[in-house]
């Protein structure tokens, strides 16, 4: 009964500031531990988890001299790799939700991340089996759905392309994991994230502000795009229902056309920037792998997201240029 003490509380909206979220803070808060606080999503989760009163141990590289260490109220940083779980696993087994939302971009990204799923999930299991089931919430991609025309949900059968083809084995081990060992285990696919001063949608208002807008492929795909703080707000969400399980798409249903998109964005620049359509074969010679992804088209549901309460705040990118070109401006002045 202490344990799901921890779990009572509700979230609400204010709709006159569709970025606002409000938490009541009588909960008794969660101990949680945070992967990737100093990214482009985890930075938003651990924002989202300290805005609700919950009390984050958040796993950083560097000391706190460091400018990326975000230590503040409600954040304890600790110093260590994800390549190496002695340096995090004791912090973590002290906590009631485990949150994965790193990634290590280089060669080795595939094979730290499985290195830290494992260390996780062992954690988990010791401290589930000591008598506190723990939570943990690993964040994949919708990307691992491959191309998909019409509606799919989290019942999908995953079909990545190359750049995640190793996503959905790591899904697996932490579902599988904590079937074994009585853990709870949520995996969030974020769609395309948009907000603040990273993603997609920041390279996109950056090239249009320096006048170039390129374009992989001829822009008639659709992408499954969500806000970096309602997808936030998912995690506290899911983390505060004690009987959620499972994968939880993160998308806001808007099905927007990247053309459109990059439209609505060029009307919005100081100076109408070129658009340049890039063939796909000719992107890969850049970005690689990463060009097929952008090119995916998927429109993609999140009907067990939205079953425990969650509703997006923002429903498209398009209508919302002005606020985003806004908000990033701020994060870049800030940085």
């Amino acid at each position: 009964m202490r344990h799901l003490a921890r779990f009572v509380g509700f979230v609400r909206f204010d709709r006159s500031d569709p970025g606002a979220i409000h938490y009541n803070l009588s909960l008794i808060p969660m101990r949680v531990f945070l992967t990737g606080a100093t990214g482009y999503v985890g930075s938003a989760v651990l924002d989202a988890f300290v805005r609700a009163g919950h009390r984050v141990t958040a796993l950083v590289r560097h000391s706190s001299s460091s400018p990326d260490n975000p230590s503040r109220p409600g954040v304890e940083p600790i110093v260590g790799d994800l390549s190496n779980p002695a340096s995090y696993v004791t912090a973590a087994a002290a906590c009631d939700t485990l949150v994965h939302a790193a990634f290590e971009s280089s060669a080795r990204g595939a094979s730290v991340d499985r290195v830290a799923v494992e260390a996780l999930m062992d954690v988990a299991a010791r401290v589930t089996a000591a008598g506190r089931r723990v939570t943990v919430i690993y964040t994949s991609s919708a990307s691992v759905l491959g191309n998909a025309d019409s509606p799919v949900a989290e019942d999908a059968t995953p079909s990545p392309p190359g750049l995640v083809s190793w996503r959905p084995a790591h899904e697996a081990a932490v579902l599988d994991a904590a079937k074994h060992s009585g853990a709870r285990a949520l995996i969030v696919r974020p769609g395309i994230v948009y907000g603040g001063a990273q993603g997609a949608i920041a390279d996109l208002l950056q090239a249009a502000a320096d006048g170039l807008m390129r374009v992989v492929g001829d822009g008639s795909n659709r992408w499954p795009s969500i806000y970096d703080r309602d997808l936030a707000d998912l995690y506290v969400r899911l983390a505060l229902h004690p009987d959620a399980e499972g994968v939880f798409h993160a998308t806001d249903h808007a099905d927007e056309r990247v053309d459109d998109i990059v439209e609505a964005i060029a009307r919005h620049a100081r100076t109408r920037p070129d658009v340049r359509h890039v063939p796909l074969t000719e992107a890969r010679q850049k970005p690689g792998p990463y060009a097929d992804a952008l090119t995916l088209d998927q429109v993609v549901r999140s009907p067990r997201a939205l079953a425990i309460g969650w509703s997006p705040s923002l429903h498209s990118i398009t209508g919302n240029v002005a606020r985003l070109l806004e908000e990033y401006r701020s994060a870049r002045a800030a940085a």
